[in-house]
C-alpha cells in the first residue's frame, strides 16, 4: 500500500515519537523509507547543517538497528514546500511528521509546518502527536 514512506524529522521529541509508527509502518507494508530533514534560515548555517547531518547519521542508526534501509536527504529550505516538493520528487505515498497536538487548531498565517504540508501535499500525511 504505502511504497515509499517520506519521514520528515527534525530535533523534536514529536519526531523521535513518530519514529516508532514509521518503524511499523515500514515493516508491515514493506515500503521504502527516505528520512528528511530541512535546514531552514539560520544565522549559524555551518552549524545547522552539522546539527542536522548528525540528526540525520543518528536515524540512519535507529532505522539500521531495526533493519531498515535508509535514504537519508538534507535539503535547504522552508520546511513545509521542501517536504512536499521532495515527496513529489521521490513520488512517496504517505508523509509521516511527528506534531505537536496543537498544530492542527492554528488558523490564519500562523499556520504550523504539519498544517501547511496537509495543505500542499501530493499524498496523504501522517501526523503522529
Amino acid at each position: 500500500m504505502f511504497k515509499t514512506v517520506l519521514f520528515a524529522i527534525d530535533r523534536s521529541q514529536e519526531s523521535v515519537e513518530a519514529a516508532t509508527k514509521v518503524i511499523e509502518l515500514v515493516k508491515t507494508h514493506n515500503s521504502s523509507l527516505i528520512v528528511l530533514s530541512v535546514v531552514g534560515e539560520s544565522d549559524n548555517p555551518d552549524a545547522a547543517h552539522q546539527a542536522t547531518s548528525e540528526l540525520l547519521n543518528s536515524a540512519n542508526r535507529m532505522f539500521a538497528e531495526q533493519g531498515i534501509e535508509v535514504r537519508a536527504i538534507e535539503r535547504e529550505g522552508k520546511p513545509s514546500f521542501t517536504i512536499c516538493d521532495v515527496a513529489d520528487e521521490m513520488e512517496a505515498d504517505l508523509i509521516v511528521m511527528g506534531c505537536k497536538g496543537m498544530d492542527l487548531a492554528h488558523e490564519g498565517e500562523g499556520k504550523s509546518t504539519s498544517h501547511r504540508v496537509i495543505d500542499l501535499s501530493p499524498c496523504p500525511v501522517l501526523l503522529i502527536p
